[in-house]
């Protein structure tokens, strides 16, 4: 517990969590221990207060910019050019830009045109776009700066392609392969073929023997060239979810669209072509009931058809002979029809008799008709020439447009093409409202379909009763039943095509909806598209950006029933009156097809002979700009003469009625039924609705409505909303100041429209919302104008800021819950985003006020007017800049005008700040609902008025006045205090408010005092911390702070806000506790450490206080890192990945890339490492293995073991030199090896989390100073140096090199990947976590604040989408990241071997040298031994030879381990495929040789580690090449030749000796080569060089473990746990020599139960193992800790190999050993896997679960096998392994070794003779066999394992007849069963043994029968008895047996064997025993029929029938063959009972 406590404190001495503040009352009055230090913390303050920054102006102004040199002086102050005004024009979609003509407009109309033409004024902050918040880092950002890097050489990509470099391609024995090249095992040819290889090239000054300094200096300049400058662009960009920071420029607001659908109309032919047709389209919803775009109207018909009308045609404008349209739809849904209508000329007759022509006459009988048609035809004629210019309706039908998306499917696009559009503001406002309707909506889009082209043929010809849109939407729901009504009408064929297609991005040709030309129209003669106006299902929420002023009319019904005279064939004609005169009729009807473009009347369709018609005609008109009182719309009533009757005229007018548009000054629409008159209306008639009763006028119908009519207007000019009508009336009056006028029916004055206003703008919340938020921009326009420039009215300011504030609240807020949808990620409405951003002005003059207020810049505490600036910098509210001298505007005389104005004249953010300070509760709640918008229009109001008052150049404290920095304040302590109170009550509120204070505070920063700010801030802060103490959910708090900080530290010149340049000063009077008078403070400098440089390494006071916001966000990854903290893993990963995106900023940002302003910036991340280190314990392990994190710490721990500082009270310098963190001294001795107490440690770190936070130490390790950090290490004690090597050994670990095929083989897996797949594709690689797990733990730790997921925008709602995220990649994105992953793995190794250089320079006088040396020496191995580069190797080859020459002592004198594992790694190395590597490993080995030789005349050591090494390595066989080893080891005999200072020594002799011994093993090793596509032989290989080395136990136990690797790799789990066992067994002997533990076991019998083979290992005889002699089972195996690392392996392939029975074998040994331990969580674990085991076995009884293996015999037979030549094996395939599997295998393997034509399978299983076989032929010959047990055997193999556990005999039987055949008739069948047995009992370690014993009987053609019959009875007797009965297998088995069919039958049987009595008495008792079988089937059968009659359904009853009736049949025959009886039997003869007890079976030994 000691350590634990020591642990704890250490911990604390520099850390305060939050968690603590709360618990420190309770503690300081218990006394406890920790209670004191508070108060002397190193650091002053502690972590949780927030210190004071300094005043950040003041600083400046103290340190001139020049103090600095160069580059660095950027980092001093903002740039001049921080901020500008941007004039950016708006964006015309047409080439003209539609706005009327500029005439007498009035007010509104004006502001509107002006407001639709207006630039956008932009306040741009130049350098924001380096911040993370506008560019941030995201992969393909990082993809686009990964461009360029050079590809680094990796061992493991080598060896898989082979030829890795050219200088190994041209090697000619490269492919080693062939048995010809190497040589046989004779020593001399050995040494020869050494000698005659070449070596690889040697390092030149290598034997020179250089100053150490030299070769430091040497080897660092080689380390610096080439490095990548951003370490951050190699690691994945950081976590998007965690981005709050980020934000985007709105788009400029846009017209709006929806899904846009090309209809392009090809033709239209019916069977019969007489007369024109003129085609509409329009788009209808059923289900809302509504027509959902206008009228399209197309012409296909031939120009002979068009001749027809030339009479009434004037020339058609081109934009009326368009023929395709682009429609746009907004709420897709499955219920959108495509409806065409067919219209032709008036004629005589009703639409039936009309249609009758089409219908009946076909186009194949033209000749028999010609007649009718002529006829036809010239009526046609007449009709066009008389009636041309009516319409009758003719034809319909509807495309429903949901199949033709279905059915075209998505298009076959490349998905990154333009598949996923960015997904904009704008496109979010498209599909904006979509998001909330039902999901059946989103079923259906209109967007990605396949282009269709169609061919309607059905059309239905139109009811005259039924043509309104009431009927359509009847008709349209029954067609899409199956049933429908319609398809039972004949219908009209005609073939009309057309193409429907999704509307490309910019179509050309293509017209608005008023016909102007929209962009890019590249000639206007070509026939144009038109795009259709769209009327949205539901209400879409779009403000107007351009002018739009267009009516559509609707004539409904009309009823004249009763109207007397000869009224039928009724057509209405429509006009647009400007005033009553006829001749002002404006032309603003627009043109159908194939006519003018703008008309003055239009008429409807007549329906034939009908007085009361329905219409469906849609009329449009453009809407002049100014509509007067006189403008109305004249409908008058014609009665059409069909037939020309002499007398009578064409059109009789037969009734009038008009509509007036304007009603008190409003756009007058909706339903209207109107009277109609008989007369003509009298004079002035158009002021008054034809509802009053004029006198002397005849009405139809006594005055009724009988005309029912709709208009709608789409404008964006009339608002037609009451309330914003009104309000805009009101406010244009009083910009106008024409008094009295009329409002509605009341008059107003200048007394009583003050009260007016104000009423109107309460009554703005009433506003519908469509309107609202069309015409938002107007509405805030004049709010912001009321609130800047109050009224005068009637020489009175009216100042009603107040009122024009709520109303702006409630506007927003209307405004907001609209778009609810079409939020951004942060709540913000896009919206009013796009208004601030662009539309929002400061309200300059306006040329119309009377008198042009000028534009003054008055703060209202003073009255004078900024006399020297000109007026043109105000930018005024039109589009030019006022230049006229305001003064001369005033009216002379007005002074008191002139004050007054400047009074009135007010600054908005001012008066925003005031009006928010003290708004009321209800109007303060929707403020902060939307605060973001507030505070931007501050933001903006500011930057403006900085910029226009050219007020840039004042220093920043003066810029603003006290009193509105005071209002600032106190907002922003209420606003953060509604932030800190909401966090519980509404999360997501809380959330955005704290976004958005953070986001103004940040903006502030550019433009006020940031001393200031800094003070908020800190405010801030300090209401949070309050609150921390007693909040119920600290976490939720935490979080915003966090992103709070963030937002913050994302400010474009963040760096700068740090004072990076001003040294540190260190605090004014030291605290007692860092006094210098102790001497251990420091491990290395006798002096006590520089308090400057400690500072700048620790979060103390002066650091928090100079780097203020660095301070903030480190404090705050402290706090986080605390591991008492709460909530963590969501708090590291938020933390971590801050600091992450920060520091990928820095690397991104063009500013710091010059090394020194690096170096500067760096030094505000300096206590990133201290932070790391302490928490070391606590991040992943990625270098597994139990225990390792503190390998290092603990190591120097043990120095500082004895200094008593353990105790209660510990000395603050001692304190101070420990400095915090867990030191685990005593875990060394546990089993476990975890650290001694976890409990204490805290909450680990995800894989990722800990990653990021390690590639940001890299990150400052890279870019800081390295003499800083030498200082710094210099002042280091013992275990904090030992814990930041562990931290490097851990970098190390986490950036290791997968290689290319980790990359493959996660990209083969099927999940989607979620939205941070990288770092998931890291975690998976490094194997920690599953993706289950990890949904499971994203959706623990995402929300701290509950579930509140549905509510939340965040993208993780969509976790593992579906769409777009491919995970199969592409081979090159694989290639790239596997590209990346080499060099991040490269560029982390050389900053860790950079840091490691530091620590040693800095460690070269220390006392404590040896121990430090021993850790870094650690890591160096750890970086060799890892997968690294070839340009880390040589680095770090450089490196390792430096420290081995300066310490020579640390490998030779110290611990063995270390120079084995050297060995091991330089040899390794030596057999590189790399030239490169093999270079600098063979000239480390040399060296490390010649050092060992210095020493003491003879490098034994290095000696036997070697040769030690050697072997283990070639056991890794999978990627070692022996002749690239092989030449290395000529290197070495190379340098030995060479170096001239050891000639005269043995030096060079002992040299070559190893060499030639080392030559010998490999060639040993080619054999293994050459079979390594044979595992049997490799195997085979394997276990003879493991047998070989039965002398000396390391390297057997080496070669058993390679095996086991083998196994594995091949999937054969229980061979590999075998050779585990076999390997326990190995160590068990060895430990039982050693000492005599009652827990251990006794050597290998102790395994005996778990196989027989194991006997094996206890070969072994004293003499040979010398226990004591050095270097013999030194291995860390050998150990008991070994021994149960070995049995928790065998154990764990034996549960994966399914021998659950087994595993518990294993434990049954290994639990005395963890009992000894008392290790008690082990014990837990193992009873758990037991009971996993138990529970397995009894689901599994009955062993189908479980296929254990099948089994073959081989033979091999020719001399091209060798040593294989005639043996025999048994091999053991993966179960249900069929013959022919095998067979090819060992077909196609032998083939390709031998070549074609040279293998043969034998086909049959007799014996081989070896006389007939073809010498120069190989043969191999397969016989699948079965195990055998004897009866007695069966006793004890009960279960399903026993029978496949430990198996050696095995049997397999051949039919022969006498005369060679394999088959014959019954008489002459026999049988030979042949029983094998092998050497060993399988599993053994390989899966193949050699057969060691045969055995052969016959059976004769009686006994083969019986077997027969015995085996059917058994088919039987299992059919009938199976649970659950199986009625088909029964019934198969059934008809084999009784079916009359049945070849070599039973019946067949009988009659051979039972018709006569045989003579030879001998066979009697086989003639009894056959006969009692066929007792025994009959009556088997007849309980199968039994059991099959109760199974039957039915329809089988007759087959059971004839089933029955068989078996009778077949029991008749048997009968009379049954009851012979048979002389009297013999007496029994005593078969002798084969004994196989000379075969040992599978029995339990006593142990």
């Amino acid at each position: 517990m000691a350590a634990a406590e020591r642990r704890a404190f250490a911990h604390k001495i520099n850390r305060t969590v939050a968690a603590e503040v709360r618990k420190q009352v309770s503690r300081e009055r218990s006394g406890s221990p920790h209670s004191s230090r508070r108060s002397s913390s190193s650091l002053g303050v502690p972590l949780t207060e927030v210190v004071e920054p300094l005043d950040f102006e003041d600083v400046l102004l103290s340190r001139p910019p020049d103090a600095e040199p160069g580059p660095l002086r950027e980092l001093v102050e903002f740039p001049a050019d921080d901020l500008e005004l941007l004039l950016r024009p708006r964006e015309c979609r047409t080439t003209e830009p539609g706005i009327p003509e500029e005439g007498k407009l009035d007010a509104q109309v004006r502001a509107a045109v002006e407001m639709y033409t207006e630039d956008w004024i932009i306040a741009h902050r130049r350098y924001q776009h380096l911040s993370a918040a506008y560019s941030p880092i995201t992969t393909e950002t990082q993809r686009e700066r990964q461009r360029g890097l050079s590809r680094q050489v990796f061992e493991q990509d080598a060896s898989g392609d082979e030829k890795a470099s050219p200088e190994d391609a041209d090697d000619p024995r490269h492919c080693s392969g062939s048995p010809d090249d190497t040589p046989r095992s004779s020593g001399a040819s050995g040494i020869f073929d050494l000698r005659n290889l070449a070596a690889d090239s040697l390092l030149p000054s290598l034997l020179e023997r250089a100053a150490p300094e030299d070769v430091d200096r040497r080897n660092e300049a080689l380390r610096r060239q080439n490095r990548p400058r951003a370490l951050l662009t190699l690691y994945p960009a950081p976590d998007e979810d965690e981005a709050v920071e980020r934000c985007s420029h709105p788009e400029p607001p846009q017209e709006h669209f929806g899904q846009r659908i090309l209809v392009k109309c090809l033709s239209l032919k019916f069977e019969i072509e007489i007369e024109p047709i003129f085609g509409i389209l329009a788009l209808y919803d059923v289900r809302e009931k509504k027509k959902i775009s206008e009228n399209f109207y197309f012409d296909l018909n031939s120009d002979s058809m068009k001749g027809l009308l030339r009479a009434h045609g004037t020339h058609p404008a081109i934009s009326t002979l368009a023929r395709s349209a682009i429609f746009s739809v907004t709420y897709p849904s499955p219920d959108i029809f495509l409806v065409i209508k067919l219209e032709k000329v008036l004629q005589q007759g009703d639409i039936s008799e009309c249609c009758e022509p089409y219908m009946v006459m076909k186009e194949v009988d033209t000749a028999k008709n010609k007649e009718k048609l002529e006829k036809l035809r010239l009526a046609a004629e007449q009709f066009c020439t008389r009636l041309g210019r009516y319409r009758m309706p003719f034809a319909w039908t509807a495309v429903h447009l949901a199949n033709i998306v279905s059915s075209a499917g998505p298009p076959d696009r490349d998905p990154d093409s333009d598949g996923e559009r960015r997904s904009t503001w704008t496109d979010r406002r498209r599909r904006g409202p979509q998001d909330r309707t039902s999901s059946g909506d989103d079923a259906c889009s209109f967007s990605g379909f396949r282009p269709a082209t169609l061919t309607v043929t059905n059309f239905f010809k139109q009811e005259a009763e039924r043509l309104s849109d009431e009927d359509l939407f009847k008709f349209l729901a029954d067609m899409r039943r199956p049933s429908s009504l319609l398809r039972r009408l004949r219908p009209v064929t005609a073939q009309l095509k057309i193409d429907i297609s999704p509307a490309p991005e910019n179509p050309h040709f293509c017209l608005s909806p008023e016909l102007l030309h929209v962009k890019p129209y590249p000639d206007p003669r070509g026939r144009p598209t038109k795009e259709i106006l769209e009327f949205p299902a539901r209400e879409v929420y779009a403000p107007h950006t351009s002018y739009r002023n267009l009516l559509f009319v609707y004539p409904h019904s009309l009823n004249f029933s009763s109207r007397q005279g000869s009224v039928r064939n009724l057509a209405v004609r429509v006009q647009y009156m400007a005033g009553e005169d006829p001749s002002q009729a404006l032309p603003v009807i627009f043109g159908k097809s194939s006519c003018s473009e703008f008309t003055r009347e239009a008429f409807t369709p007549v329906v034939y002979h009908n007085k009361s018609p329905e219409f469906y005609e849609e009329f449009k008109l453009r809407l002049p700009a100014c509509v007067t009182d006189n403008h109305h719309l004249l409908f008058t009533f014609y009665h059409i003469s069909c037939q020309p009757r002499p007398g009578t005229a064409l059109e009789t007018p037969v009734g009038f009625t008009w509509i007036p548009l304007l009603q008190h000054g409003r756009l007058r629409t909706g339903p209207f039924c109107l009277p109609v008159s008989v007369d003509q209306p009298p004079p002035s008639y158009s002021v008054l609705t034809p509802d009053v009763a004029l006198p002397g006028m005849r009405w139809v119908d006594g005055h009724k409505g009988v005309f029912s009519v709709e208009l709608t207007a789409v404008s964006s000019v009339h608002p037609q909303d009451p309330h914003l009508d009104k309000f805009f009336t009101l406010v244009h009056v009083l910009e106008e100041g024409a008094f009295p006028f009329r409002l509605k029916d009341a008059v107003l004055s200048e007394g009583t429209v003050e009260q007016e206003l104000r009423a109107s703008l309460a009554a703005l919340r009433l506003a519908s919302p469509e309107p609202l938020v069309a015409f938002s921009h107007h509405v805030l326009d004049k709010l912001v104008r009321l609130v800047v420039r109050p009224p005068i009215i009637g020489g009175q300011i009216v100042n009603l800021g107040r009122g024009a504030f709520e109303a702006m609240a409630h506007v927003v807020s209307l405004v907001h819950r609209s778009l609810e949808a079409a939020q951004d990620a942060r709540g913000h409405c896009p919206l009013l985003a796009a208004y601030v951003h662009y539309a929002f002005r400061l309200p300059g003059t306006e040329p119309s006020l009377p008198g042009g207020a000028p534009p003054v810049t008055v703060q209202s505490t003073t009255l004078a007017r900024g006399p020297g600036r000109p007026a043109s910098l105000y930018l005024a509210r039109s589009k030019s800049i006022s230049s006229s001298n305001p003064d001369l505007a005033v009216a002379p005389g007005s002074v008191d005008d002139e004050v007054s104005r400047i009074l009135a004249s007010k600054l908005l953010h001012e008066e925003l700040a005031l009006q928010w300070v003290v708004s009321g509760s209800t109007v303060r709640e929707a403020i902060l609902q939307h605060a973001w918008f507030f505070f931007q229009l501050m933001v903006k109001s500011m930057t403006l008025h900085l910029l226009l008052g050219q007020r840039l150049d004042t220093p920043r404290k003066l810029r603003f006045p006290g009193r509105f920095l005071d209002d600032i304040a106190a907002l922003v302590g209420s606003v953060g205090l509604e932030v800190i109170t909401r966090v519980h009550k509404d999360a997501e509120l809380a959330e955005r408010l704290n976004a958005s204070l953070a986001f103004f505070l940040s903006d502030l920063l550019s433009l006020t005092d940031r001393g200031f700010v800094f003070s908020l801030v800190r405010a801030h802060y300090k209401q949070v911390a309050t609150r921390l103490l007693s909040a119920p959910n600290p976490v939720a708090l935490l979080t915003l702070r966090m992103d709070f900080t963030r937002i913050l530290c994302s400010h474009e010149h963040y760096v700068t806000l740090n004072l990076p340049c001003c040294p540190l000063s260190p605090p004014a009077s030291p605290s007692p506790s860092i006094s210098s008078t102790t001497s251990q403070s420091s491990t290395f400098s006798s002096q006590a450490p520089d308090p400057k440089v400690t500072s700048m390494f620790e979060l103390s006071g002066p650091f928090r206080q100079q780097h203020f916001l660095a301070g903030l966000l480190l404090t705050e990854l402290a706090l986080a890192l605390e591991p008492e903290a709460e909530g963590v893993s969501l708090l590291h990963k938020k933390a971590i990945s801050a600091v992450h995106s920060l520091l990928c900023g820095h690397d991104a940002d063009p500013r710091y890339t010059d090394a020194t302003v690096k170096a500067r910036v760096a030094e505000l991340y300096l206590p990133l490492l201290s932070l790391a280190r302490d928490t070391l314990p606590r991040l992943h392990d990625f270098a597994e293995g139990p225990g390792q994190r503190s390998r290092l710490a603990s190591m120097l721990d043990s120095d500082t073991e004895g200094e008593g500082d353990i105790g209660g009270t510990i000395n603050p310098s001692v304190a101070m030199a420990i400095a915090g963190g867990p030191l685990a001294p005593g875990s060394r001795a546990s089993i476990s090896q975890g650290p001694a107490t976890a409990s204490r440690s805290g909450c680990p770190l995800s894989a990722e989390s800990s990653r990021t936070l390690l590639v940001c130490v890299l990150w400052v390790l890279k870019n800081a100073e390295p003499a800083l950090l030498q200082r710094w290490a210099a002042d280091l004690a013992l275990p904090q140096l030992g814990r930041l090597l562990d931290l490097l050994y851990l970098c190390l670990a986490a950036f290791e090199y997968k290689g290319k095929k980790a990359f493959e083989r996660i990209n083969s897996l099927t999940f989607k990947k979620s939205l941070d797949m990288k770092a998931r594709l890291e975690e998976a690689i490094l194997g920690t976590i599953g993706a289950r797990q990890e949904m499971v733990r994203r959706s623990r730790e995402r929300s701290p604040f509950g579930n509140q997921e549905n509510v939340r925008w965040r993208k993780s709602i969509t976790h593992w989408k579906q769409t777009s995220d491919r995970v199969d990649k592409t081979k090159d994105e694989i290639e790239h990241e596997a590209l990346v992953d080499g060099n991040l793995a490269t560029e982390a190794s050389l900053v860790v071997l950079d840091t490691l250089e530091i620590i040693v320079q800095t460690v070269m006088l220390s006392e404590a040298r040896e121990s430090i040396l021993g850790a870094v020496l650690k890591v160096v191995l750890y970086s060799l031994g890892s997968a690294q580069s070839a340009l880390f190797l040589q680095h770090g080859l450089a490196t390792q030879r430096a420290l081995v020459s300066k310490f020579p002592e640390l490998l030779f004198e110290e611990d063995t381990e270390l120079c084995a594992d050297l060995c091991l790694r330089l040899l390794r190395h030596c057999g590189s495929r790399i030239s490169a590597i093999r270079t600098h490993a063979s000239a480390s080995l040399y060296l490390l040789m010649r050092q060992n030789f210095e020493i003491g005349n003879n490098f034994a050591r290095v000696k036997m580690q070697v040769t030690m090494s050697l072997s283990s390595l070639v056991g890794t066989t999978q990627n070692f090449s022996e002749e690239h080893l092989r030449r290395s080891l000529k290197t070495i005999l190379t340098y030995a030749e060479e170096d001239v200072g050891l000639r005269d020594s043995t030096f060079a002799e002992q040299v070559q000796d190893l060499m030639f011994n080392l030559h010998m093993i490999l060639t040993d090793t080619v054999k293994m080569k050459e079979h390594q596509e044979d595992p049997e032989m490799l195997i085979d290989l394997m276990y003879r060089i493991a047998r070989g080395y039965q002398g000396s136990p390391d390297l057997r136990l080496t070669w058993l473990q390679n095996m086991a690797g083998k196994h594995a790799e091949l999937g054969n789990h229980a061979e590999a746990a075998q050779c585990m066992v076999h390997a326990a067994a190995l160590v068990a002997e060895y430990l039982a020599l050693l000492e005599d533990s009652r827990h251990l076991p006794v050597g290998c019998v102790s395994f005996q139960n778990i196989s027989s083979n194991v006997l094996e290992e206890s070969a072994i005889s004293d003499d040979i193992l010398s226990p004591d002699e050095e270097g013999f089972c030194s291995g860390k195996h050998f150990t008991e800790l070994g021994l149960v690392g070995l049995l928790e392996q065998a154990a764990t392939y034996f549960t994966m190999g399914g021998l659950y029975e087994a595993v518990n074998e294993v434990y049954k040994t290994l639990i005395p050993i963890l009992e000894a331990h008392r290790d008690y969580k082990k014990l837990a674990a193992v009873h758990g896997k037991l009971q996993e085991a138990f529970t397995k076995i009894m689901h599994q009884s009955s062993g189908w679960e479980r296929v254990f293996g099948t089994y073959f015999r081989v033979g091999f037979y020719g001399s091209r096998f060798g040593d294989l030549d005639e043996q025999e094996f048994v091999y053991k395939e993966p179960s249900i392994t069929k013959l022919a599997e095998i067979s090819h295998r060992l077909e196609e393997f032998y083939t390709e070794r031998f070549g074609e034509d040279v293998v043969e399978i034998v086909k049959d299983s007799n014996p081989v003779d070896k006389a007939k076989l073809d010498p120069q032929k190989a043969y191999i010959q397969i016989t699948y066999v079965e195990p055998h047990f004897d009866t007695y055997e069966l006793k004890d193999r009960v279960t399903y394992f026993d029978r496949n556990y430990g198996l050696r005999t095995f049997l397999f039987c051949t039919p022969f007849t006498p005369d060679g055949r394999a088959h014959g008739e019954l008489p002459e069948q026999h049988k030979r069963k042949t029983l094998l047995s092998t050497d060993h009992a399988f599993p053994y370690i390989k899966t193949r043994i050699r057969v060691c014993h045969r055995e052969e009987t016959v059976l004769t053609p009686v006994e083969v029968a019986i077997e027969d019959m015995q085996k059917k009875t058994r088919e039987l007797a299992f059919a009938t008895e199976q649970d659950p009965p199986d009625a088909k297998m029964l019934q198969m088995v059934l008809q084999g047996s009784v079916g009359p069919t049945v070849n070599q039958g039973p019946l067949e049987v009988a009659q051979v064997f039972l018709t006569e009595i045989p003579e030879d008495p001998k066979l009697f008792r086989h003639h009894n025993k056959l006969r009692l079988c066929f007792k025994d089937f009959c009556k088997k059968c007849e309980d199968a029929l039994r059991k099959n009659k109760a199974l039957i359904g039915p329809d089988q009853k007759e087959y059971h029938r004839e089933l029955e009736r068989n078996y009778t049949r077949l029991r008749e025959a048997l009968q009379p063959l049954l009851t012979q009886r048979l002389p009297q039997l013999l007496a029994p003869t005593t078969a002798s009972l084969r004994n196989s007890l000379h075969r040992a079976s599978f029995r339990k030994a006593d142990v």
